[in-house]
């Protein structure tokens, strides 16, 4: 359970389904396999869009999830790095990653490849299918 993560709203919205490739991302949360690194700001995106998407209801249950869980580190980014550009709301996740010295942010989403070219504040970042085959591998 040492491996520190932010996912992406999209990522967690995509394995929220039993029926989805990718719910070992979200039943290794529940399970504690993981710690999933959040903000306030990152909570509220999550609830959003996984009741824009779903319903409210799973989205309530599904931050509830995450509050009770032991496996949460939850951080006040109270310094912004601005390192995304191209979309600024993808900086919530970023600094997130870097106060929480997460290992990593789960993400699908191309805004977050210029994190590769920044050597200084060093953030990661996989591929929701990396970290499932990361999660399948132990």
């Amino acid at each position: 359970m040492n491996r520190h993560v932010v996912l992406d709203t999209n990522c967690l919205l995509q394995s929220l389904s039993a029926r989805s490739p990718y719910y070992k991302v979200w039943s290794d949360f529940v399970e504690g396999r993981y710690v999933l690194c959040v903000s306030n700001e990152i909570l509220e995106e999550y609830e959003e869009i996984i009741a824009s998407h779903m319903s409210p209801l799973v989205a309530r249950i599904a931050i509830e999830t995450i509050l009770r869980a032991n496996n949460i580190l939850k951080v006040d980014a109270k310094f912004h790095f601005e390192l995304i550009t191209a979309d600024v709301d993808d900086n919530k996740f970023v600094d997130c990653a870097i106060v929480a010295n997460a290992d990593y942010i789960v993400t699908e989403d191309h805004h977050f490849d210029v994190l590769k070219s920044i050597s200084f504040p060093k953030v990661n970042i996989r591929r929701l299918s990396e970290f499932c085959e990361e999660l399948m591998q132990g």
